[in-house]
């Protein structure tokens, strides 16, 4: 004991670290990737490992879509989706190091129209209160004004919107994910750089980096020849489902890139904002870099961690954390049927980068982790086994629930009670931020249709009471949801809430946020 603690002392003395324990091989990255594929059922992945600088790993497997079987490769473009938040930071960050702009100006000093429900928190609220998910709003507040993509809300509606949505937390004392002030932070960006956030994004970031293939947004692509199409499990089998996304989110995560364009950039992160041979350019400074990795809003761990993890935060677009005593960078992003992680040690100078085309968000996580692993000199855990497991629990949780309900609903209907009057719940209903729905009856059935989201209609099933089921017509959305009504007097339904009915619903279906009264 005392010679193995000596030895390691000598070299933590002579190389001021400790050994990096061996990399797994390409080989075995490959084997890993291909059983990923298989356990989560995933057409294709992407995969690049960084390390010192240098790309050691870079590779597509499986295919890039279902209908098309073309095959996943270096070059094939996902979706990134929030990982492209780190880069609206990044441009950010070159407008402070220009003398523009500062992280604690106020929002509404740029962006006058900006407001939130609260009006002290308006006044104090600073382009990096934009940028750390404490605004004291709730987990995806307002993402229906974006998603599913099918609507007609702009980023004008979306930042005056803002005002309607109740906090659920007090102002920079919760961390709670949202998108909404990202996409108001890519509107600070155009408004004081005099460019759109894309134009700005592609000149200052992608075209020095000689990131060709990358764009900032689906709509942008160049070649569309080498792009993977989204998959998801509907009704029980994956199958292509509909791109979605909408242009006016792209600073919140529209980017689409590769596994080689990606691996500049986070070689780029290492390094401290600086590139080039022998790093004499520089995209930002290191005192924005810095701020960038510094904690500025608490996310609390709980319970026993895979690696021994002490502190999780939200810098400015990454998330930071402790893993077996290094500094972790990293962040994940999701559209529907596409997921993505990137993960930067920067003391080691590894970067790992997963994407997937099927939103399983386990098959990134089994494939980041092993590779990590085995830098952190971690053996004998299985982690695909390990996230498949709970894929399977959650999985099984989530369809008992939405199993009984729809066995009551059918139990219900074998009934010979007296059918529901629908004309008491028939009407137009109105949320102040997201419009306008209609309750209509069609062949004696009650239906629901947004009118500013139109891909939100579907059939409504009786439940319990006064609530409803209702069944989106387009099946990949896997978001069904209670709609509630209360009654007035007379017994006619005046006004309506709505929740998700599976607990696996992504959470920027935020049914849970609006607050529907009749108008007619």
């Amino acid at each position: 004991m005392k010679l193995t603690f000596c030895f390691l002392l000598f070299i933590v003395i002579a190389f001021g670290t400790l050994p990096v324990f061996a990399q797994m091989s390409s080989a075995s990255i490959d084997s890993l990737v291909e059983k990923t594929l298989t356990t989560f059922d995933v057409p294709g992945i992407a995969v690049a490992v960084v390390k010192d600088g240098k790309i050691i790993h870079v590779k597509g497997y499986g295919v890039r879509s279902l209908n098309t079987k073309q095959k996943v490769d270096e070059h094939t473009l996902f979706g990134i989706a929030s990982n492209s938040k780190a880069f609206t930071v990044a441009a950010l960050g070159i407008l402070i190091d220009e003398g523009k702009l500062d992280w604690n100006d106020k929002a509404a000093d740029i962006i006058p129209e900006f407001r939130m429900y609260n009006p002290y928190v308006t006044e104090d609220f600073t382009i990096r209160d934009l940028l750390t998910h404490r605004s004291g709003l709730g987990l995806g507040a307002g993402d229906l004004m974006f998603w599913p993509d099918s609507n007609n809300f702009t980023k004008k509606d979306i930042i005056h919107n803002l005002r309607y949505l109740k906090q659920v937390s007090g102002f920079r004392t919760k961390y709670d994910y949202d998108n909404l002030m990202y996409i108001v932070a890519g509107e600070v960006l155009a408004r004081v750089s005099g460019t759109s956030w894309e134009n700005f994004i592609e000149t200052h970031i992608f075209q020095p980096l000689g990131m060709t293939e990358t764009a900032t947004s689906f709509k942008n692509v160049k070649n569309k020849t080498n792009v993977i199409d989204p998959h998801a499990p509907v009704d029980g089998k994956v199958q292509v489902i509909r791109r979605d996304w909408s242009e006016i989110a792209n600073s919140a995560g529209g980017i689409y890139s590769n596994i080689t364009d990606m691996s500049k950039w986070i070689i780029l992160q290492m390094n401290d904002g600086k590139y080039g041979d022998g790093l004499e350019k520089k995209i930002f400074s290191e005192a924005v870099h810095e701020e960038m990795w510094t904690p500025q809003t608490i996310i609390p761990v709980h319970g026993p961690t895979p690696y021994n993890t002490h502190f999780s935060a939200y810098g400015l677009g990454w998330g930071l954390s402790d893993v077996k005593g290094y500094l972790q960078a990293t962040h994940t992003g999701g559209l529907a049927g596409i997921v993505t992680q990137v993960t930067l040690i920067p003391e080691l100078k590894l970067g790992i980068i997963v994407f997937t085309n099927q939103q399983s968000g386990a098959a990134f996580t089994s494939i980041t982790n092993t590779i990590k692993d085995s830098y952190l000199g971690i053996t004998g855990v299985d982690r695909i086994k390990q996230n498949h497991d709970r894929v399977v629990k959650n999985e099984t949780e989530a369809a008992k629930i939405t199993g009984d309900i729809w066995k009551d609903i059918e139990a219900e209907q074998k009934k010979n009670a007296a059918p529901k009057d629908i004309s008491l719940f028939t009407g137009t209903y109105t949320d102040k931020w997201f419009g306008d729905v209609v309750i209509y009856a069609k062949n004696g059935k009650l239906w629901f249709q947004s009118k500013r989201s139109y891909l939100l209609n579907g059939e409504m099933f009786p439940y319990k009471g006064n609530t409803f089921i209702v069944k989106w017509g387009d099946r990949s959305l896997d978001a069904d949801a209670f709609v509630q009504f209360d009654l007035d007097n007379n017994g006619k339904a005046n006004h309506i809430k709505m929740n998700a009915i599976s607990p696996l619903t992504d959470f920027s279906f935020d049914f849970q946020d609006l607050d529907f009264s009749r108008v007619k």
